[in-house]
């Protein structure tokens, strides 16, 4: 998080070294410019005063020496030149050869031998090629006989202007690094409080209710967001628990009274006369006292499994180690036949009241309200990106979802009635003769949606008449990833 500050930070600071050392660059290269440009300067008109004196004495001899003495150690070609632009004294060569390079020579010079001073040519940036051009008039006013004129290559003043934009970049970079150097540890200590709230809120959304976050760290006003989350939690949770509470405490407070109620009604079995229809009020009264009391064992069975809060990485092949002796000894009792696909290795996050009750839940529904021939548990990983319907390998993946469906090939249910089949205490009509409360289903989506996932009904196993599908229930569960050095358990199944 602190990252994605510092990402907007520097910029900004980027900005204003930006704005205030471009303008000190421009005036850095100028100065360089202008200095270059005085010196030149103060040569040319050096030249021009001994040209004056020595056209004017015809002993040019020394100023010819002087002149190449110029242009062999500086490298600057620099030239007499009378009003007709011949060459009388200088590298005659050497400066014919610069003069045709640089167009702005001609308007220079006969500005120079009008007795004028011209500004100098080139640009004032250190990536252009043209070379500076000066030139004095020998002689003053109407008495201009010719003037002097340097051809002068700046790349050595351009190389001193790109050194001296490269030590301000520098510079510039100071500010930047000793505010990367104070905001990363800052911003840290900052946003760590909203990290640790961050990672609170994922964990409640898992499940648990117990944890806190730290009000003793960072900045006054996230201290006081962290002392209302928590005084925010303690409330949630202290609901939640009277909510478990009052439902466990019901429910075991109804049972004594239901108990002694069904066992009065059954007392009055032997006092029934064998004609009237006393026989039939009597089963009607048990059946209703005997769907109480299920009533009364699945809320105290939903009081228990949801009051475990924290979900859990746990191995498949663990869970059902324990379970699938016990399920196929169920379904070969109700003369049916279970079939185990699940590959070993799958390691996935347990939901709230464990993993082994909520399969369970799915079996016993299969069993009892589906009339099927044969169920099916299979469990798949799918990847990040999937839809979580196809059918990927589970041993090489390390992210994504698993899916663990329980199929059968019985009646099912229709798709319009999926979706209220996850309500609580819904029935569908054809199983209203069945024990059942209508409790397990939605408390299992509850649990597993806490948990980060989700479960989905859709249609089973191809019916043995071919008359449709059975009934499908699919727990979509993330991954937990294994470590390094942890080894694959193999499957029981």
């Amino acid at each position: 998080m602190h990252r994605r500050l510092l990402v907007v930070l520097v910029p900004l600071a980027v900005l204003l070294v930006a704005a205030l050392g471009v303008p000190l660059s421009v005036s850095v290269a100028e100065r360089e410019m202008q200095e270059t440009y005085v010196d030149r300067l103060n040569d040319v008109a050096r030249f021009a005063s001994l040209a004056e004196t020595a056209l004017s004495t015809g002993r040019t001899e020394a100023l010819q020496q002087e002149l190449a003495r110029y242009h062999e150690l500086y490298g600057i070609p620099v030239a007499v030149i009378d009003t007709s632009g011949t060459v009388l004294l200088g590298p005659a060569g050497a400066y014919q050869q610069a003069a045709r390079a640089e167009p702005a020579l001609p308007r220079i010079v006969t500005a120079a031998l009008a007795g004028a001073r011209p500004e100098p040519s080139g640009e004032w940036v250190p990536w252009d090629d043209s070379a500076l051009v000066v030139a004095e008039p020998v002689g003053r006013d109407s008495e201009v006989v010719g003037a002097v004129v340097t051809i002068s290559d700046l790349s050595k003043t351009h190389r001193r202007i790109l050194v001296r934009w490269a030590q301000l970049a520098g510079l510039g970079l100071l500010p930047l690094i000793a505010l990367v150097a104070v905001a990363w540890p800052v911003s840290a200590w900052v946003l760590r409080p909203v990290r640790e709230l961050d990672a609170a809120s994922s964990r409640i959304s898992q499940g648990d209710l117990t944890i806190r976050a730290d009000a003793e760290a960072g900045p006054v006003e996230l201290r006081r967001l962290a002392e209302s989350f928590n005084t925010m939690m303690d409330a949630v949770e202290n609901a939640v628990d009277r909510q478990r509470a009052f439902v466990s405490d019901a429910s075991h407070q109804l049972r004594n009274p239901l108990t002694s109620l069904r066992l009065a009604v059954e007392s009055l079995e032997p006092h029934l006369r064998a004609s009237g229809n006393g026989r039939q009020v009597y089963d009607v009264a048990v059946d209703e006292v005997k769907a109480m009391q299920r009533m009364l064992n699945s809320l105290q069975a939903s009081a228990r499994m949801e009051s475990i809060r924290t979900a859990s990485p746990v191995d498949l092949d663990a869970v059902l180690v324990t379970r699938v002796d016990r399920w196929r000894a169920l379904t070969a009792t109700a003369g049916q036949t279970l079939t185990v696909d699940v590959p070993p290795g799958l390691r996935l996050l347990e939901p709230s009241g464990g993993l082994g009750s909520i399969l369970d839940e799915l079996i016993s529904n299969a069993l009892r309200l589906s009339d099927a021939q044969v169920v099916e548990v299979s469990a798949r990983v799918v990847p990040d990106g999937a839809d979580g319907r196809g059918d990927a390998s589970a041993a090489s993946a390390d992210a994504g979802v698993v899916t663990i469906a329980v199929r059968d090939d019985g009646q099912g249910i229709d798709a319009s009635e999926r979706a209220q089949a996850l309500r609580r205490f819904w029935r569908s009509p054809r199983h209203q003769n069945v024990p059942g409360t209508g409790l397990g289903l939605a408390i299992c989506a509850d649990l597993v949606g806490a948990a980060g996932g989700e479960l989905r009904l859709e249609e089973g196993l191809p019916r043995p008449d071919g008359s449709g599908h059975g009934f499908a229930a699919v727990v979509v569960l993330p991954v937990v990833p294994r470590l390094a050095s942890s080894s694959d358990a193999s499957s029981p199944v």
